[in-house]
Parts: structure tokens; sequence; C-alpha cells
């Protein structure tokens, strides 16, 4: 970690400087003008304006028309020079810390083969030959084409000397070499733990641990220290903001991740606005005490309530089914949670006004969370807004379930063209009815929040736009679109990503649109969004980030 040690002196010295600036308040309205402007609506249509009046605290005072006067006594005016201006993009399900620290570790998201990412590992571990563990995430087997997990064997004959400890992409598989398994002593004889799977070849473990059996190393690797942990935030900021994500639910904040967020606040270097959920009850009791915080740095920080797990992932069979796999008969996923112990976490974070966030992939998962919220509907009134995350596999039956319990599906529709062909390798061709039915759930009347779940896909919004409109993937295929019955109207896609996604953390008052009264959260893009290809669309250039009325990145020419 010496090398991130340097960098977060160097970044930190940075910071320092620029204090005085980021904290001196403007003392006038801002008028931002000549620009192609346009928002949607509560109803989900587009409102056209070419300029933005901004008061003093950063929020929209007034939109302006062609005709309309523009006001004289203003801090400061920026022209737009005819640009498209759109609100920032609200990810509904992120994992802030995640993407940071991804940033700063090995990477294997773009190794397209097995020899591909065994190579990429060696480079790394020659590159770091002081580090005692090499760390990393984001291989897939399904995109290797493999057909199999890979090995211990496999990492052993390329770094046999110390433990190596790779996430799957989605976060609910490892992959480790015969060092780190010796170093928590796994042998033939450890059992997988509840909610857990030690993957084995003759009866040995292969090294894949899957979901809850991933914590069995948990006291092993070395946890960074603070200030790396605030150099990760910093990457994690202006990965989001070259993007055009101004806003962010944040999905398994800890307690160290809180308090690394409390401490950029402190020192006004906090930009994007963080929307927590706690990694489970006993992280949102000991951040938030008794009830959610308050919104704290402007409206940048908040916690909001609690994520849950009731399954896994599709990827490595943790997703939990009705019917058993079609590519593997004997398994049908991992419960994480019982029924019981779901609605017990579910009834204690209502109890005192938590929102709820549950991760459900599989039809049988998304059942158990849907059954649980109709029992406890009848205890907890009001405007809950009870969420489930991802929402993947659905029985069509079940669609209707979410508009009568008001659930929200927190999606990302970037899942659904990298997972196209595993999820039919999974479910076999007469299961595919529910799966990533964003437009039979927007037209049963479900409430949808999009998000890409970063760092597990790219945090960039425009290829998740692209994919909700066109149900192809960047190569265009399948021609036509996976399910294309499936497809929703641009409208309805850039909705989900910015009211949507609000609503669906309680801040449809504050962003997800700019209108009088709403914090001036914007992004200046080179395309109209209402007019350009999805193709264009997805290949869309962020010019500017603005938040709160002030420019937080800019584009390099």
């Amino acid at each position: 970690m010496g090398v991130l040690l340097n960098r977060a002196i160097a970044s930190f010295c940075a910071i320092a400087i620029g204090i005085f600036v980021t904290l001196t308040p403007a003392h006038a309205d801002s008028l931002v003008d000549n620009v192609n402007g346009m928002t949607l609506d509560g109803e989900g249509q587009v409102i056209r304006f070419t300029g933005m009046v901004i008061d003093e605290e950063g929020r929209v005072k007034q939109l302006l028309g062609r005709r309309d006067k523009r006001p004289q006594n203003v801090d400061f005016g920026f022209d737009g020079e005819g640009k498209t201006l759109i609100p920032g993009f609200v990810d509904a399900h992120g994992h802030v810390m995640g993407m940071g620290f991804a940033a700063l570790t090995l990477d294997l998201t773009d190794t397209k083969s097995l020899d591909e990412a065994l190579a990429k590992i060696r480079a790394y571990a020659r590159e770091f030959p002081n580090r005692q563990w090499i760390i990393g995430s984001g291989w897939n087997q399904e995109v290797w084409g493999l057909g199999r997990f890979p090995t211990a064997a496999e990492l052993d004959a390329i770094v046999p000397d110390r433990p190596v400890f790779l996430s799957r992409v989605d976060g609910h598989a490892v992959w480790v070499n015969s060092a780190a398994m010796k170093a928590v002593a796994i042998t033939s004889s450890t059992k997988s733990p509840s909610g857990g799977s030690i993957e084995r070849l003759a009866g040995k473990p292969s090294g894949i641990f899957v979901d809850k059996a991933e914590g069995l190393f948990d006291q092993a690797i070395p946890q960074p220290r603070p200030i790396e942990r605030d150099l990760a935030l910093m990457e994690a900021q202006e990965i989001l903001l070259a993007h055009g994500v101004t806003a962010i639910a944040d999905m398994g904040t800890t307690i160290k991740d809180w308090q690394s967020f409390r401490r950029a606040g402190d020192i006004g270097q906090l930009k994007i606005r963080i929307i927590s959920y706690a990694a489970e009850i006993d992280n949102m009791i000991a951040i938030a005490g008794p009830r959610p915080s308050p919104w704290l740095y402007d409206d940048r920080l908040k916690l909001a309530g609690v994520k849950l797990y009731v399954d896994g992932a599709l990827g490595s069979r943790g997703a939990l089914l009705k019917q058993p796999y079609a590519d593997k008969p004997d398994q049908s996923g991992l419960a994480l949670l019982s029924s019981v112990q779901l609605k017990n976490k579910m009834s204690r974070a209502a109890m005192s006004g938590f929102q709820t966030a549950v991760h459900a992939i599989g039809d049988r998962a998304n059942d158990e969370v849907l059954s649980a919220v109709e029992e406890l509907g009848a205890t907890y009134k009001g405007d809950r807004r009870w969420r489930v995350e991802h929402a993947q596999i659905v029985d069509p039956a079940d669609i209707p379930r979410f508009a009568r319990t008001g659930t929200i599906a927190s999606m990302q529709p970037v899942h659904q063209t990298s997972d196209r062909l595993m999820a039919e390798a999974r479910l076999g061709p007469n299961r595919l009815g529910g799966a990533y039915a964003w437009k039979s759930m927007h037209d049963s009347g479900v409430r949808l929040a999009f998000g890409t779940d970063v760092p597990v896909e790219s945090s960039y919004p425009f290829a998740g736009l692209a994919a909700a409109i066109t149900r192809e993937d960047a190569n265009g295929q399948p021609f036509g679109g996976w399910l294309p019955h499936e497809r929703l109207t641009r409208e309805q896609a850039w909705k989900a990503y910015t009211l949507g996604a609000a609503f669906a953390s309680f801040a449809e008052d504050r962003i997800g649109s700019l209108e009088p009264g709403k914090r001036a959260d914007f992004v200046i893009i080179d395309e109209d969004i209402m007019l350009a290809t999805p193709q264009q669309i997805r290949h869309m250039k962020v010019l500017q980030t603005w938040i709160g009325g002030k420019p937080e990145y800019v584009r390099k020419p």
C-alpha cells in the first residue's frame, strides 16, 4: 500500500490548498444560459428551457425560456454555448468504496479469457512484490467462456509464494490460491457455512468460495488504513463525476465507509451526494442510532436505511430459484436468510423508521421479499418504500405484487446485456418470462429505480440508458433486442435513472430533476439525449458535471 499512501498524501496536500475556494459561499444568484436544457416532470414528460437561475444556496430558482427576461444582478454567468444540459444522474444502486478500491487494486474486468487474467495477475504480482496479499476483483468465468470456475491450482502456478484473493465481478464468489487457504487453515474437512458454499474438486476445496463462505478469509486479509480508504473515496468520486453521476445510493455502507464519508464532508471534499444503506442492522444502529440520520453537508450525505441479502448471484448459482438450475439440476441457489430472519430484520429497521433494501435476484428470493412486505405492511403503515435490489428473475405472477405493495424495483439495465447468455443457460428457454422485465414492471405500475451496481458494472449511466431502450449490448446484439417486448421508451428509462432513483431513496424533494427548490445538480453533454440514436447515447460524452450550482468536473480537451 506504499504507493497508495504516497498518492494519498499528495492528494490531501492538493485538497488543503483548495479548501478555502471550495467553502467560499456565493453571495448572489447565478445564471446558466444559452443551453439546450431539458428535464422531466413528475409524469415523465420532457420540459425544455434555455436558461437557469441558481440561488446562493445552490438550488434552482427559475427555469427560463428563450424569450424570458434574464436577471441582471447575478454573481456570475455561464454561457453553455448551446450544449445540452440535463439533470445529474442518480445511481440507485452502487458500492462507492468498492469502486474506489477497484480502481486502486488489481482489476480483471477487462479480461476476456482465463489466460489473459492469469497473465495480468502474474504481471501485478511482479509489479508489487512487497504486498502481503494480492487483492483484486472483476473476474467472470462466463465472459471467459470457461464453462467452469477457475481453480486454486491455476493461481498456484503463477503466484505460489503469497495469498491471492480475487472477488468475482458480482462480489458473490472469490477465487483464491492454496496460500490463501493455508493462511486461514482451510482443509478438505472444512465445512461450508450456512448461506455459503465451498466448491470442491475430488473432495478438496477448489479455490472458489461462494457468498458467506467468503467470510472465512475476513480475519486474515490486511485491512486498508483510513488514509487509503480516503484515497479510494476520492478516486470513486472522480469517476462518478466524469460519468455524470451526481448522487448514488451506497448499498452496504460499513462504519469505516461512513467514517471516510464524514472525513471528506468535514473538509469540504464530499463532492457527490451519497445516500447510504448500512451493511446489516448492527452497522445501521452504530452509524445512525435510533433513527435515520438527517441530511449532512448541504444534502451530500444521509444514512437512509439498511441493505439485506436474501440470496446470491446468478453467475455463481447462488440466486435462489423456485426450480433447480437448468444447467445444474442438483442446485437451486443459496438462502442467505430464512423467512423468519428476513422478517425480523425488516421489522427491526421499520420500527425505527429506517428504509429496507433487500438484495433478491432469483424468483424464489423475490417471492420471499414480497411475502415479507405483505405481512409487515399490516403493521408498519405509511410510506415505507420497501426496495428490492436487482429483481432480475421474477415469476411473472409476482410482478403485480410489487405494485400492490408499493415495493420499488431497483434494477440495473446493464446486467441484462452482460447476463443474457448466462441467464439462458441457468434458466433454460421456458423460464425467462420475468427476466429483467422492466416494461412488464412499468406497465404493472411498479416504481422503477435504475443504477449500475458499480463496480460490478461501470458507473457510466448512458450505457444503461441505451440497454434499457434497446435490450442490445454494445455490439448491437442480439439485433432487435433480447426479449424486445421488455424495452422501455427513452423517457421511461431516463426517469428511472433520475426521478425514479431519487424517489427510491426519499430524495425526490431535493434531486432527480431540475425545478425550483431542488438542488442544481446537472450535466452538460455533447448530444441531445432526446434526439441521439441509442448508439450515440451509449457513447455520450460528459463535458461538465455541476453539483449545487458549482462545476465539480470539466472534461479535458
